[in-house]
C-alpha cells in the first residue's frame, strides 16, 4: 500500500532530510586521501545527534554503521572501517536520519582527490540521471516514467543500470511501497500522486549491470569489478512539482 503523507508529516520528513543532507556535507568535506570510511561514519553520526535525530540505518536489520561506505567497485551497503581512502578512488556514501518517527535517505559519490575524466562522466551521468528521474515527479504521471528517464540518461551516457537494487517508498519505514526500480517503461506503473514520498537512487555501473553479494552479507560488488556510482534524494510529489526533501 502507498501511503499519502499530509503537509504535516511532510514537515517532519523535510527535517529529516536537512539533517541526512547536513551529515553528508560534512562527509564531503572530509573526503580525501588518507581519511578511513570509520572516520567519515563517526563525523556523519556526530552531526545527526548533535541535531537532535537519529541515524536511520545503525542497527537497521544488524546494519552496524551510521553510514554505507562503497569504495570503487563497492556499489551498495559498504560497512564503514579502517579502510583508508586512496588519492583517484571514489566513495559512495548512503546516509539516513529519523526526526519524530519519520525518514530521511539520500547518498552522494565523491571523489577522493582527482579522478580520470572517466570516473567523473560516471558520477555526472549518475546524479543528471538522479535529477532526470525527480523532474518526472509529477501527479498524473506514472511510477516507471521515473524509471525509464533514469535508465535513459545513464544508458546514453554508456554505462548500465543496476537492475537488483532499486528505490522505494520512505516515511514512517525507510522502505515502503512502491519500488521505485532505475529502469523501466514510460507510461507503465501507479499513477503519481501528491502526497507520495519516494527515494529515488540510481546505481550506475561502468561496465556490466551485474552485481553480488560479499561474504560479510551486507557489502555489494559489481560482478566485473569496474566501477560504480550511486545518488539518491528523498522527493515528495506535490501539486507544485517536486519537492526534494534531503536539501539543507
Amino acid at each position: 500500500m502507498i501511503v499519502i503523507k499530509s503537509a504535516e508529516e511532510l514537515a517532519i520528513m523535510r527535517e529529516a532530510g536537512r539533517i541526512t543532507a547536513a551529515a553528508l556535507r560534512h562527509v564531503g568535506e572530509a573526503v580525501r586521501p588518507g581519511v578511513t570510511t570509520r572516520e567519515l561514519d563517526q563525523r556523519a553520526e556526530a552531526v545527526i545527534r548533535e541535531a537532535g535525530a537519529l541515524p536511520a540505518f545503525k542497527g537497521y536489520h544488524g546494519f552496524p554503521a551510521t553510514l554505507c561506505t562503497s569504495v570503487d567497485g563497492e556499489v551498495v551497503h559498504g560497512i564503514p572501517g579502517d579502510r583508508v581512502l586512496l588519492e583517484g578512488q571514489i566513495v559512495s556514501v548512503d546516509c539516513g536520519a529519523i526526526v519524530d518517527g519519520y525518514y530521511g535517505d539520500s547518498a552522494m559519490t565523491f571523489a577522493v582527490g582527482a579522478v580520470s575524466p572517466e570516473v567523473r562522466a560516471l558520477m555526472d551521468a549518475t546524479r543528471e540521471s538522479l535529477a532526470a528521474g525527480i523532474a518526472r515527479c509529477i501527479p498524473g504521471m506514472r511510477l516507471h516514467d521515473i524509471s525509464s528517464a533514469v535508465q535513459t540518461v545513464a544508458e546514453g551516457a554508456g554505462f548500465s543500470v543496476v537492475r537488483e537494487y532499486v528505490g522505494h517508498g520512505i516515511g514512517r519505514s525507510m522502505h515502503e511501497d512502491p519500488q521505485v526500480p532505475n529502469y523501466g517503461r514510460a507510461g507503465t506503473g501507479p499513477t503519481l500522486k501528491a502526497g507520495m514520498v519516494l527515494a529515488i537512487e540510481p546505481m550506475i555501473n561502468a561496465g556490466r549491470a551485474d552485481v553480488r553479494s560479499l561474504d560479510d552479507g551486507w557489502t555489494v560488488v559489481t560482478e566485473d569489478g569496474s566501477l560504480s556510482a550511486h545518488f539518491e534524494h528523498t522527493v515528495a510529489v506535490t501539486d507544485a512539482g517536486p519537492m526534494i526533501l534531503t536539501l539543507e
